[in-house]
């Protein structure tokens, strides 16, 4: 009993521990200071508080803002900031008019923007200003065109390798290559139990079978994974599993940030969308137009629903409360929807040029205004998914049925009716139920955007009330389009979607070889801007994104063609000399292991405890009810109450667009696996499961190995456990095979994939 006993509190003890470190925040700290930071620096505080203020001899408590410092030095009452504590932080103090330090002197700036200086300080006060004036001047844009992200991909030729054996696709090449140029012997290849474990969580966010595992080992044609490959392509978990990944970039949620308005009941019509459009292999330059102007398409397809629901890509947008300040309201709802735009298709932060030109990009403030301008003059709305026709009948209906009730309802009560009356009662009833046993289907409703096209002035700063010059309606000058007298949102998607874009199938490449291999060629992949990282094979991405768009846009293509390359079967082997030499992986001489998101970890769960519901689409479930077995994809977003247990497990901000997920380790998520109701009712489900499928002991442990990490015991592993359930495992409320089961989903092997 001691062997397994030891066994199993190690086992717990590691659960959700990373073994890998999570990505650094300086870049998003930065981006974070230049989009909601430095502005209000420039609109509220440089007036007194810069260099220009003092050599106007204007400056205000010996203190300057406008270097970071100056802001750290502070001035007569010392440092305004320490960071990472704001409670120790006088600037933010001063923003809250804490005391008889206020600033500005002319009123409380909008609480959204104190608890940005919060949230900034907590992250480190990033900020990138080294003190130095930089002249405002013309963009040479023959020179910014010279910047690799604004050169249209090509493809090269294969480049020659010496071992000539490794490659399995082009890609192997270009990867090859450059290990062999830095010395890199790449590791060997992955077992077969490994790859077609990693594969299926990979596309589908689920293990596989026992059978699933079997029949791939028993299969040693050299056609055997790619069939592995193509069956998890058809599946129809791979949209839910790659459906997410891009709800992380749209920021779905089911609801606005604002308690007083109500929630989005039709959002998950956008979310079951996205599913089928993947499940389709809908072609990715169709994807973006129907979610920028589905509405807007002249094109002939008949479904409404595939037509339209994807425009709860900005239909499902941040909107507030339009109240005093309308003009602001509308201002900030533009910024979310090209911040959100910009980010999540072209890889830019165009949202830094709301106030002030970018300070690294060749994206002027103009260019804002301009773009910003598809979307000015739109709204929210709610539609119906069907043609005018069918539209019309039911709204022609609904009026039949609420004027037969109306006359039903005019009779009043009196004690004596004449037959006449009595008759008239009965036929008015009986329209009602005839009409009522004649309703059509209720019509499929859809949150989405109507509207837009409408030209701009520039905000000087960013400020509503300072109109400046006319922004011309149009797309980025850095980028290619189409000269047009209007500017909508069909001019929009077209111009994103154009293959002469430079940057929209790098973007999507990039995105996709990202969850595969946990980093993207190029590492940030929402900023393909200067602050971004530089692709590390900018060669292999062009000739992806190149070969992407003659694959027909095929996300299918895209995934197989990286699946089935040398480099992705790759074994997790690390290697001394190659860690010195390539510390990141970030030339992927080895496969990288990576921790389960917690909606493969728990659904992973229920599937190998038998209790997860396949089912799919329909309106979302609350995920802390008891009886909630749906897949994790299924569970309700909110912007105003976010769960605590997503959040818990670093679900991403449903506020803004997020490209990847970050991986913490704290104790409440040990706590949550040790004692949850979930956890503990999972366990008992796959204790039963056991108990039921076999009458031996060491046949119930053998398969809890085969459902849990797709492989048998090893002999030390069997007799620990057939020990610890015939001892009477330890003292608890479970049984022994509960506690084994228990132990087995929360090991630190059932929560990472090799």
């Amino acid at each position: 009993m001691r062997t397994f006993s030891m066994f199993f509190l190690v086992v717990l003890s590691l659960t959700t521990v990373p073994r890998v470190s999570a990505q650094p925040a300086e870049r998003k700290g930065l981006e974070f200071f230049e989009t909601k930071i430095r502005p209000v620096l420039v609109e509220h505080c440089y007036k007194c508080h810069s260099e220009e203020a003092r050599k106007n001899k204007k400056l205000k408590a010996d203190f300057v803002l406008d270097s970071k410092a100056g802001l750290r030095k502070g001035g007569v009452t010392g440092p305004a900031i320490v960071p990472g504590k704001p409670s120790e932080s006088l600037l933010l103090k001063a923003l809250r008019h804490e005391g008889d330090l206020q600033m500005p002197r002319n009123g409380k700036l909008p609480a959204a923007i104190v608890s940005d200086f919060e949230t900034w300080i907590k992250l480190g006060a990033p900020d990138p200003r080294d003190g130095t004036q930089t002249a405002v001047t013309e963009i040479d844009w023959a020179k910014a065109r010279q910047f690799w992200a604004f050169q249209a991909p090509v493809k090269h030729p294969l480049p020659k390798v010496k071992n000539t054996a490794w490659p399995k696709r082009d890609l192997d090449h270009f990867l090859l290559a450059d290990l062999e140029k830095r010395s890199i012997k790449p590791a060997g290849l992955a077992s077969k139990r490994d790859l077609i474990r990693r594969a299926t969580f990979d596309l589908i966010g689920l293990p596989p079978t026992p059978a699933q595992i079997d029949a791939f080992l028993k299969d040693e044609s050299a056609e055997a994974f790619a069939r592995v490959v193509d069956r998890l392509l058809a599946s129809p978990h791979h949209g839910e599993r790659w459906g997410r990944y891009w709800l992380d970039v749209a920021r779905y949620a089911e609801d606005k940030a604002l308690a007083f308005v109500t929630p989005r009941p039709h959002a998950y019509r956008y979310r079951d969308w996205v599913v089928q459009a993947l499940n389709k292999d809908m072609p990715y330059d169709r994807f973006v137009r129907l979610q920028l102007a589905g509405d807007l398409l002249n094109d002939p397809e008949p479904d409404y629903a595939v037509k339209l629901a994807g425009l709860g890509f900005q239909g499902l947008g941040q909107e507030y409360h339009r109240g005093s300040v309308a003009a602001q309201v509308i201002a900030d709802e533009l910024d979310d929807r090209v911040d959100t735009l910009t980010r999540g298709l072209l890889g830019l932060t165009v949202a830094c040029a709301r106030c002030h030109d970018h300070k690294y990009d060749p994206i002027p403030t103009r260019d804002y205004y301009s773009l910003a301008a598809a979307y000015n003059g739109s709204n929210l709305d709610v539609r119906p998914l069907a043609d005018n026709d069918t539209i019309e009948r039911y709204r022609a209906w609904q009026k039949k049925l609420k004027e037969a009730e109306a006359k039903a309802g005019q009779f009043k009560d009196k004690k004596k009716r004449s037959a006449a009356e009595i008759k008239e009662i009965v036929d008015r009833n009986e329209d009602v139920v005839r009409l009522r046993k004649e309703a059509p289907p209720p019509l499929p409703m859809a949150h989405v955007i109507n509207g837009g096209g409408t030209p701009m002035r520039v905000h000087q700063r960013g400020n509503v009330e300072r109109l400046g010059d006319s922004a011309p309606p149009g797309f980025l000058r850095i980028l290619p389009s189409a000269k047009t007298d209007k500017f909508t949102r069909l001019e929009l998607a077209n111009a994103i979607a154009d293959p002469k874009n430079p940057l929209t199938a790098r973007v999507i490449v990039n995105r996709v070889w990202h969850y595969h291999f946990g980093r993207g060629i190029v590492g940030t992949t929402s900023n393909f801007g200067v602050l971004g990282d530089r692709p590390t094979h900018p060669e292999l991405l062009d000739t992806l994104a190149m070969r992407f768009m003659e694959a027909g846009w095929s996300l299918r293509w895209l995934h197989r063609e990286i699946m089935l390359s040398t480099a992705y079967q790759l074994a997790s082997t690390s290697d001394p000399a190659n860690v010195e030499r390539d510390p990141e992986n970030q030339y992927v001489w080895r496969y990288a292991p990576r921790r389960l998101d917690f909606e493969a970890w728990r659904d992973a769960w229920l599937a190998v405890a038998g209790r997860l519901d396949p089912n799919q689409g329909g309106p979302s479930t609350e995920l802390t009810q008891a009886d909630n077995v749906r897949r994790t994809f299924y569970a309700k977003v909110s912007r105003l109450e976010p769960n605590k247990l997503l959040v818990l497990f670093d679900f991403p901000d449903a506020n803004v667009t997020s490209d990847r997920r970050s991986v913490t380790t704290v104790p409440q998520q040990q706590l949550f696996v040790l004692n949850s109701d979930f956890t503990i009712e999972t366990a008992k489900a796959f204790a039963k499961r056991l108990e039921q499928a076999a009458p031996k002991d060491e046949e119930r442990i053998a398969l809890a190995f085969r459902l849990a990490y797709g492989r048998e015991p090893t002999p030390i592993e069997l007799r620990a456990s057939v020990e610890f359930v015939r001892d009477g495992g330890m003292k608890d409320q479970l049984t022994p095979w509960e506690q084994f089961a228990q132990a087995i989903l929360a090991s630190n092997e059932f929560l990472w994939v090799d």
